[in-house]
């Protein structure tokens, strides 16, 4: 995949910042995209030779304004990243009308504005690969999590629908749908919790953000080119 350009939403840490290394040690020219961490973003794109670039993906103006930085840049984009997203624990009685619209703001609005935004691209081209992340969460449901997981079950339902709307236009759409994984979206869980949940965890490990970075990796490469509309989940058999 050399020299091909990816734009990563979310990118500035975790599994973000982790498929952006992955990407450039692969050879791709990496768009670092991120929203209010700018320094950790910034000396991501110093680290890896990549090039930071802000906006709130649930707002479509921002979204446009930095897809079309990017083809101005880079004349290019080949692979987008769909990972930007946030998540709330909170009992399902408590959710306020607020917390659910950031919820699927950030998390479903977001990829919409991105995919709309870089499709006139990919179909212009005839080829691109799209790739989303969602959660297991959005695969089976979460305690305490129904706004994250029901936003993320839109993530695996769009992408569904995208691989077969653009498939004829030779653009394959696939999602991620990481386990637990050690990031900061999962630092309010203690010790405790965490050697429970790889005690439940058939391979007895919690995931690392590189693992997700591997999964979205082979999504991306041509090894998967005759895969679209998938599922593919980095979750150590959690959720089968």
């Amino acid at each position: 995949m050399e020299q091909k350009v990816v734009l990563i939403t979310g990118a500035s840490r975790g599994i973000g910042a982790a498929a952006a290394r992955r990407f450039a040690a692969g050879g791709c020219r990496v768009v670092v995209n991120y929203h209010r961490s700018r320094e950790q973003a910034e000396a991501l794109a110093a680290e890896i030779g990549g090039w930071a670039v802000q906006a709130d993906v649930s707002d479509p103006v921002q979204v446009r304004k930095m897809v079309d930085n990017v083809l101005d840049k880079f004349c290019q984009l080949d692979i987008l990243i769909c990972n930007a997203g946030v998540a709330q624990q909170k009992l399902f009685g408590d959710l306020t009308d607020e917390d659910w619209r950031h919820i699927f703001a950030v998390n479903v609005d977001g990829v919409f504005h991105t995919i709309r935004a870089a499709l006139p691209h990919f179909i212009h081209r005839k080829a691109g690969k799209i790739l989303t992340v969602s959660s297991m969460w959005g695969q089976v449901g979460g305690s305490c999590e129904a706004a994250y997981s029901a936003a993320k079950a839109a993530v695996i339902g769009l992408t569904k629908a995208l691989a077969k709307e653009l498939g004829p236009s030779g653009i394959t759409v696939n999602c991620v749908s990481p386990g637990v994984i050690q990031t900061d979206m999962n630092a309010h869980l203690d010790g405790e919790t965490m050697a429970a949940l790889a005690e439940e965890t058939p391979l007895g490990t919690i995931g690392t953000p590189e693992d997700v970075a591997e999964a979205i990796w082979y999504l991306a490469s041509d090894a998967a080119r005759f895969v679209t509309g998938q599922v593919l989940a980095p979750n150590g058999g959690l959720v089968i």
